[in-house]
């Protein structure tokens, strides 16, 4: 069973599956994050919405594109999780299907292009303490105490 994350499903209320896409960007003991102004300020991982006829990894590329600025390399799939909530741009109750990578940032092409993002380095306790969402905060734990004991190892 997948784990959920967030409020449950209200009885009732008809939910729409929403697939995406996000992605764990470490750089030394930082993660290359976004924080999206509106419709609500948050500190989020890079990423969203798989469109029609997109594999996840082309959506993965194209949302870090938009959200970061930044292109990636080498996605990795770590996980997935549910989460049912609103999504007021869509004006729509979703059943998120999220889809966790983790990859490489290799370049900077510039500024993010999609409207109220902007590209933001934390550490990963900063990360753990901003991001928004509790299923990001989860992989983001279990990512970097993986890599903790690998770095202890080398």
């Amino acid at each position: 069973m997948m784990r959920r994350f967030g409020n449950a499903p209200e009885s009732g209320r008809s939910y729409t599956l929403r697939t995406g896409a996000y992605a764990i960007l470490p750089v030394g003991d930082g993660l290359l994050l976004t924080h999206q102004k509106a419709p609500a300020p948050e500190v989020q991982l890079p990423g969203g919405g798989v469109d029609p006829g997109e594999s996840p990894i082309q959506a993965l590329t194209r949302e870090v594109y938009e959200e970061t600025g930044w292109r990636i390399a080498r996605p990795r799939r770590l996980g997935a999780y549910r989460r049912f909530t609103y999504m007021p741009e869509y004006d729509l109750w979703a059943e998120k299907l999220c889809l966790i990578y983790m990859a490489v940032p290799v370049v900077q092409y510039g500024d993010p292009t999609e409207p109220d993002h902007t590209a933001l380095w934390l550490n990963t306790e900063e990360a753990l303490d901003q991001l928004a969402n509790t299923g990001d905060r989860d992989f983001v734990a279990r990512f970097a105490s993986h890599t903790t004991i690998f770095q202890k190892r080398g």
